[in-house]
């Protein structure tokens, strides 16, 4: 699994950027070897989101960012927003202890 992680900095009104996003999403969910994403937006600093994405590789990605239709979606985004992507492993996931594993 890969996750591709990229901060969003919206220039423009934060309503369009999420429906913008809200397109990209539709068409990444449509992808092979997507496997799901969370948009997040700051508290602190409400122009900043972060989209969180894991995909089955690297491969997968790669393919859905080259297919014809994803350069529309990016245009799109980048009229409202600057975006700082990464691709990413993961290196440690872990979930809340529950129970009798915290010890009472």
């Amino acid at each position: 699994m890969v996750v591709f992680v990229n901060q969003f900095s919206v220039h423009g009104n934060a309503e369009d950027f999420e429906r913008a996003f809200q397109a990209s999403s539709e068409f990444m969910r449509r992808q092979p070897g997507f496997l799901r994403h969370s948009l997040v937006r700051s508290t602190l600093l409400p122009e900043r989101y972060v989209n969180v994405a894991e995909w089955e590789d690297a491969a997968s990605f790669r393919r859905a960012t080259e297919h014809p239709d994803f350069e529309s979606h990016v245009r799109e985004l980048h009229e409202l927003a600057s975006s700082e992507p990464h691709l990413c492993v993961p290196v440690l996931q872990r979930g809340a202890l529950r129970g009798d594993a915290e010890g009472g």
